[in-house]
């Protein structure tokens, strides 16, 4: 009994995790609408299960890195939904003092160095990190996330061959979600299987169903013990999707809404997890539905603590310009 109790409460925490991202991704796009969020906005609607699994099986002191698409990271790692939502929306209490926005949050105490824009950059500073833990002995991982578009740049490769060349304790996360900007990727790719790109360098892969919680935690548990083995990088291609556009404003005419609508009826991540939590432990509506007000209350709380903070003070505009 203890044990399926135990069970069922890492469960409805994935759960917990990935709908907190939903309702957080669904309230910035609101506010981007609003004109409370500008610049550049990419939600990550429909990918929560890869990055809530990932950061299941994390260890203490693993990193994560990752590209634009990065609130979903932050959340998953344990990041404040307040002070990510005030980042968002430009103000001084967000994480990056508001002067980063959506692409460029940095939490050095949850292990999360940044969202990048530059297309792959991430990639061989995800490498870096890992020669740290490498040279420094502390068994740690970096977990280097980036898309399939993105698999197409060369700075990937190089980043690839010094990782299999020094035997970096490095996960490579390809996040698959079909379309590179507005380009489907059977289109854009010579081969649709993105964990082999790897075999050129010797680094061995894995194609993961990034629309199934478990299943990404299951196989990103056994590439991080080959790394922390000490055995190099390994590469995880998650197939999964995304239901919004590339960024808000992106209309996404480049596919159809039946395509969308049938993976979000057959596939989505949450609606998964849900079902397995109803067949294994019975979990019932009132339970889903106090769940989903707690999150709601959650979210709503950050959007009204970022409205209500104040912007940057323009001094702000010379700090942090150089490192010490």
């Amino acid at each position: 009994m203890a044990r399926a109790s135990t069970q069922k409460k890492q469960l409805f925490d994935l759960y917990h995790k990935m709908l907190l991202i939903r309702r957080f991704e669904e309230k910035a796009g609101q506010l981007y609408g609003m004109g409370h969020i500008g610049g550049f906005c990419h939600l990550y609607i429909g990918q929560e299960a890869v990055v809530v699994g990932i950061d299941s099986i994390k260890e203490n002191g693993d990193q994560n890195i990752t590209s634009y698409r990065d609130h979903g990271h932050m959340l998953a790692c344990g990041m404040d939904p307040k002070m990510v939502m005030a980042e968002l929306t430009g103000r001084s209490t967000g994480y990056s003092k508001g002067k980063g926005g959506s692409m460029h949050m940095f939490s050095k105490s949850e292990g999360f160095y940044g969202g990048h824009g530059i297309v792959g950059a991430q990639v061989p500073i995800g490498a870096g990190i890992a020669f740290a833990n490498k040279y420094k002995k502390n068994k740690q991982v970096c977990f280097t996330y980036f898309g399939e578009g993105a698999a197409n740049q060369g700075q990937v490769y190089e980043a690839f061959n010094m990782a299999s060349l020094w035997t970096l304790p490095v996960v490579f996360v390809i996040e698959n979600n079909q379309y590179a900007m507005g380009t489907s990727m059977v289109r854009a790719s010579s081969t649709e299987e993105m964990f082999a790109r790897g075999l050129a360098f010797n680094i061995p892969g894995k194609a993961v169903n990034g629309m199934n919680v478990l299943d990404v935690a299951k196989d990103a548990s056994a590439a991080a013990e080959h790394c922390r083995s000490g055995n190099g990088p390994f590469i995880l291609e998650m197939k999964t999707y995304r239901y919004r556009g590339h960024s808000m404003s992106d209309p996404a005419k480049y596919r159809t809404r039946e395509e969308v609508q049938k993976i979000r009826e057959e596939k989505d991540p949450i609606d998964t997890l849900r079902s397995l939590l109803i067949e294994r432990h019975k979990i019932s509506e009132k339970e889903f539905k106090a769940k989903d007000a707690e999150i709601k209350a959650v979210v709503t709380d950050a959007a009204d603590f970022a409205l209500n903070s104040p912007e940057p003070d323009i001094q702000e505009l010379w700090t942090d310009v150089y490192a010490d």
